[in-house]
């Protein structure tokens, strides 16, 4: 068993854990490449059908492909499809595009709200009618007592302090100094009430192990993470206002594999298109205490 097949193997065992212990799961999907390999892992952690809702948080602002690949994937792939969003934060026009708040404010509203008032159900959820193709509003609206996600610990450094089985409260707040050991692949799933948990399967992955993984797998990922002839591609994705892309010439995933090996990366943040990671001088962490992804 090679290093990849490993992390596959934990990564499978954390999945099926979370599901064996808790209710009411959910799985958070970005659409990114991280996401996404755990969506693949899902699908063989139990035979090709994913046991609970894949969940989207919809800023409004997310580049049209993304979109078009999350909806094309739920549909071929029969994913109970959700997503949540902020309607008021847009509706009053409360964003960084439209000039109201800066990036900071606007993340909080179109993401960590949108975020903890879906995952409480206190605010509408979409779900995907796979007769129609198209999302209406869900009529269950049962809290999600934890989410699956898809946080590396290498990617950025808030997340390198995280657990596989991440206690939040009921306000999804992150308490750093409360987090369980977590020692000889034994892990605490027993919480209080209340406690709402986030669980990390690829903690231990890295950007190339995902690359990796994605070629061995071939798995489908979006074409915004290549390079199309200008030079550029995109290595983190977000909203489109706060989301830049990178220098490089890698035009599918062997040339990205390749560009990590040879450490034409390794001097720049994988997250440095991110202009919200500039403006928290927290580095991210002061968002994700309360509650961002």
């Amino acid at each position: 068993m090679d290093h990849i097949e490993q992390l596959e193997s934990l990564s499978i065992h954390l999945l099926r854990e979370a599901y064996a212990n808790f209710k009411n799961m959910g799985m958070l999907w970005s659409i990114g490449k991280d996401s996404t390999v755990l969506l693949w892992l899902a699908r063989k952690a139990f035979y090709g059908h994913v046991p609970f809702p894949l969940v989207h948080i919809d800023t409004a602002y997310k580049i049209p492909e993304m979109i078009e690949y999350r909806d094309r994937l739920a549909l071929e792939w029969n994913l109970d499809m959700i997503y949540g969003q902020n309607d008021d934060a847009l509706k009053n026009k409360q964003t960084f595009p439209d000039g109201n708040v800066d990036r900071i404010a606007c993340c909080k509203l179109l993401k960590t709200e949108a975020l903890k008032h879906t995952l409480s159900g206190e605010w509408p959820r979409y779900r995907m009618n796979h007769e129609t193709g198209q999302y209406e509003i869900a009529k269950n609206t049962e809290p999600f007592t934890g989410v699956i996600v898809g946080v590396r610990a290498d990617e950025e450094g808030s997340r390198s302090k995280e657990r596989y089985f991440s206690p939040r409260d009921r306000e999804n707040n992150w308490d750093l100094g409360d987090q369980p050991p977590e020692f000889w692949n034994q892990y605490k799933t027993d919480f209080p009430p209340g406690t709402h948990l986030r669980i990390h399967p690829l903690l231990d992955w890295t950007e190339l192990n995902i690359w990796e993984y994605i070629k061995r797998e071939n798995i489908p990922t979006v074409s915004l993470y290549y390079d199309q002839g200008n030079g550029k591609r995109y290595r983190s994705l977000g909203c489109y206002p706060c989301t830049n892309s990178i220098e490089s010439t890698s035009k599918n995933v062997d040339d990205i594999i390749e560009e990590l090996q040879s450490g034409a990366l390794s001097n720049i943040a994988e997250r440095s298109g991110r202009a919200q990671d500039k403006d928290d001088g927290g580095g991210l962490e002061t968002l994700r205490k309360g509650g961002y992804m």
